[in-house]
Formats: C-alpha cells, sequence, structure tokens
C-alpha cells in the first residue's frame, strides 16, 4: 500500500522486482512512453487488459485451490457452495459480459481474491480464507443483479451487515435476536432491477434508477454513489466494501477507512471531483485520460489531522484510497500521485523493471527512513509526475498565492527526484527495460529544468533537500 500525506510519504509495496511476469505486447516503447510520466492510448490499454487478464486467473486460481484443499482443511461444503456461486457468476457473464465484469473486474474484488488465495497457501491461514470465500456469494449476486437475471443467492450477513459490492449495503441499527452475531447468512432475491433482502424480521426492497444507482426507501441501506468522468463513466465513492483496507484495520501511519457518509461528506467529494477537472486538464489532457482509464473508484479514509491523505492498495488494481479531499486542486493533486503508482505496478507485472532485493537501504528526500531500491523507484516516478503537474498549475493559475505555492511544490519535487535519479540510472540491477524507463525519467526531469522558476524558489527547494539528507545521514548512516 503506498501512502502520501502528513507523516513519512509513499510506502510502496513489491511493485517492480523479480516476481513480476512478462506478456505479450510488452516491450520497450511503452517503457518508454509511461517513462515520461505520461502515456498514451495504447499502453493504458494494454496495462488494463493485463490487469483484467490477472483478475480472471487469480479467481480461477482461488477456485482450483479450495476444490483441492485437503480435507478438513476447509469447512465441509465450502467447495460445493463455492462452485455454486462461480455458477452464478458464470450465468450472469454470459447474460451481459459488461455489466457482470463491473463487479469481476471491480478493485476491492481483486483484493478480496488475492488475500484468499494468499491464505489459502500460507500456513495457519485456513481459517481467514473460510471466513473470507462466502463473499463470492455478494459477488456473485451483485453480478447477477446488474446484468438483469432472476435469481437467488444466499450472501453473509455478519454482525447486522450485508454487502452488496458495486451497489450497496445494509447495516441494521439494531441487530434483533435471531441475527447471528458471530456471521450468518441471509437470502437475496433479484429480477431486472429489483432485488429483495430477506433480512430476520423484515424484507428490505432495493431498486436501479436510471441514473445506476440502487436504491431503497428502507433506513439502513447505503447505495454507493458514484462521480462521473468526461466521457460518462461511474467512479464509486466506496465506504460499504468490506475488503476496502488493509489487512489490518489500520496501517502505521495512523490512517483507517472511513465509515458512513453522509450527505455533507458526498458533496464534498462531488464539490471536490468537479474542481479538479480542470487542473487534471492542463497541458495535453493526459492526466484526465488516465483517470478516466484507470480510476475506478475512491475509498473514503479517516484524517485526523485534517490534512490529504491519499493510498494506493497493491492488489486492488484502479481503486484510490484517500481522506475527504480539501479541495479540487489537492485531489487533483492525489489522482496524478496516485495513478503513477498504479502504472507502475501495472508495467512491473507485464515486464520486470529491476532485480533488486527488498533490503531497506537507500535514501529518499521524500521520507525519513531508509527505502529498498523498489520504493525508490516507485517514489521518483511519482514525485517526478508532481513536478511536471506543479509547473503546469503554476503557468495556469492565475491568483498570486496559488501560483506561488505550485512553483514551490515544482521546485521541492524536481529537487527530490534531481538527487535520487543517479541512484537509478547508474543501477547495475535495472533490466533493459527499467534502464529505458529510467533513462526516460531522466529525459523528462531534463525537460522540466528547462523552465526557470521564480527567484529563490530553487535555492529554498535544494536546501529543504540536503536538510533531509543530513539529517537521515545522521541517524542512518
Amino acid at each position: 500500500m503506498s501512502r502520501s500525506g502528513p507523516g513519512p510519504g509513499p510506502r510502496t509495496g513489491p511493485r517492480t522486482g523479480p516476481g513480476a511476469r512478462t506478456g505479450p505486447g510488452t516491450g520497450d516503447g511503452i517503457a518508454a512512453v509511461l517513462g515520461s510520466t505520461g502515456s498514451d492510448a495504447r499502453s493504458l490499454g494494454l496495462l488494463v487488459a493485463h490487469q483484467h487478464e490477472r483478475r480472471l486467473l487469480t479467481l480461477r486460481a482461488l477456485l482450483d485451490a479450495v476444490r483441492q484443499a485437503p480435507a478438513g482443511v476447509l469447512p465441509e461444503g465450502a467447495a460445493e457452495t463455492m462452485l455454486r456461486d462461480w455458477r452464478l457468476l458464470a450465468a450472469a457473464d454470459r447474460a451481459d459480459r459488461a455489466a457482470a465484469r463491473r463487479v469481476v473486474q471491480y478493485p476491492l474484488t481483486g483484493s478480496w481474491a488475492e488475500r484468499c488465495l494468499r491464505d489459502l497457501v500460507r500456513p495457519g491461514g485456513a481459517p481467514r480464507a473460510a471466513a473470507a470465500l462466502p463473499h463470492l456469494s455478494a459477488l456473485a449476486a451483485s453480478a447477477a443483479a446488474r446484468a438483469g437475471l432472476r435469481f437467488t443467492a444466499d450472501v453473509p450477513y455478519r454482525q447486522g451487515v450485508v454487502t452488496l459490492p458495486t451497489l450497496g449495503g445494509y447495516r441494521s441499527a439494531r441487530p434483533g435476536p435471531r441475527e447471528p452475531d458471530g456471521g450468518g447468512r441471509v437470502r437475496v432475491e433479484g429480477e431486472g432491477s429489483r432485488l429483495w433482502l430477506r433480512l430476520p424480521g423484515r424484507t428490505v426492497e432495493v431498486r436501479r434508477g436510471t441514473d445506476g444507482v440502487w436504491r431503497s426507501a428502507a433506513d439502513g441501506w447505503q447505495p454507493l454513489r458514484a462521480l462521473w468522468t468526461d466521457d460518462g463513466r461511474p467512479v464509486l465513492v466506496d465506504d460499504t466494501d468490506p475488503y476496502r483496507d488493509e489487512e489490518r484495520r489500520s496501517d502505521p501511519y495512523g490512517l483507517s477507512v472511513a465509515e458512513r457518509l453522509d450527505g455533507a461528506d458526498h458533496a464534498r467529494w462531488r464539490r471536490a471531483w468537479r474542481d479538479a477537472q480542470p487542473w487534471l486538464r492542463l497541458g495535453d489532457g493526459t492526466r484526465a485520460r488516465e483517470v478516466a482509464e484507470l480510476l475506478t473508484c475512491f475509498v473514503p479514509l479517516e484524517s485526523p489531522s485534517g490534512a490529504q491523505c491519499s493510498a494506493t492498495l497493491d492488489e486492488a488494481f484502479g481503486a484510490l484510497l484517500s481522506s475527504h479531499p480539501v479541495d479540487g486542486l489537492k485531489l487533483a493533486a492525489a489522482l496524478v500521485h496516485e495513478l503513477q503508482h498504479t502504472k507502475l505496478l501495472a508495467l512491473s507485472r507485464l515486464t520486470p523493471l529491476h532485480t533488486a532485493d527488498a533490503t531497506a537501504r537507500h535514501w529518499a528526500p521524500w521520507r525519513p527512513d531508509p527505502r529498498p531500491f523498489d520504493g525508490l523507484f516507485q517514489g521518483a516516478y511519482a514525485h517526478l509526475a508532481l513536478a511536471g503537474f506543479h509547473l503546469d498549475v503554476a503557468r495556469a493559475a492565475a491568483a498570486p498565492a496559488r501560483r506561488d505555492a505550485a512553483w514551490a511544490a515544482h521546485c521541492r519535487y524536481r529537487q527530490q527526484v534531481d538527487a535520487v535519479l543517479p541512484q537509478l540510472t547508474g543501477s547495475s540491477r535495472l533490466t533493459p527495460a527499467g534502464r529505458i524507463l529510467a533513462g526516460a525519467m531522466a529525459d523528462r526531469h531534463q525537460r522540466l529544468k528547462q523552465h526557470t522558476p521564480p527567484h529563490g524558489q530553487l535555492a529554498r527547494a535544494a536546501a529543504y533537500v540536503e536538510t533531509a539528507r543530513t539529517i537521515w545521514r545522521r541517524r542512518w548512516a
């Protein structure tokens, strides 16, 4: 999971190391295009297609792992239940592939599938996998609902909560005595654009509106609302999915997923999203196109400090975790930052970029702790994109205060990248694709240096970076 905002800055998992896969259609040209921190339709299409293929393979591997699990590892009947859910998912895919794939390819489906598969092969992980596997029933029901099938499914019901991924969820205000405390199932029936949740003591009807949002008059139903891209594609704001956070409820940076959003919260998201669009369209519009192609959902985070914080989940391609946005510009910057991690992670799974190990030994001016080579690569790539973004903002902003702040941010990110690029471009651990990517990053950095900031901005940024280097050496050298 990568993090940005107050505190140490981005944290990345094993994104670009030797475990990456090669595949058809990869090549030096994609690395060169992405190395500039830009993209084109072909490169984005390849990244998305490969990630979607990985998702299908992961789901199939999970089904096979459950069916082949030794006796006694999983509860009796687990394989039969999963196969039944799989058949409903397949029926939805046959009826309306695009609708069903909205669920199958949903980023948080990836979080669930990857965790289940890891737990099934991890010593002692079977109980966690057994507790998570029933989520496939909810995925299958959601896909069937989106496809308009007539169906019944028994979905997880835990502590008064039912979740239907990409549609919404129901939370009982006071779970009654008939509701299982430790977990159970309730019947969901669907037909066309209607659903019925047969809950203990009541039935909740949910209907799909003309805008695609599933709503109910019943108290406790929480629909997933959407933001909309320029080309009319929905980006969900997901505050219900049980797999929207890390495997721990909170992380070392003190950020945790937000609970249910109210109307005022959604209004803040809509305003910030609307106000972010002009900033994303600066330059040649590549950033806005990347958002439209790569972003599927936001996961709201709590931020006790009130500052803008953002993150990505390695296993949830297309998801961006973010605190409630402060304003449109900060949301746009978070999108630019996190989508670089998304692109580089997807590229690394097409072709390896380096062979360095995971030892944390490198200095990165945006972090107080040593970083592995992979984290250095990821951070430099994201900060290079931010340097370009804030340059565009500085050249476009009308307000002097905003213009000065953008120049300061541009210079800081530019100098941070300048300090670490030699470690990347000079590394003997880069693969051919990694060398091309790092070389394209260096070329992009040189082009940024052709722009002259206002007097004093670059010197202050250089002093900031050198101070960070001195502090790091005192602590870690």
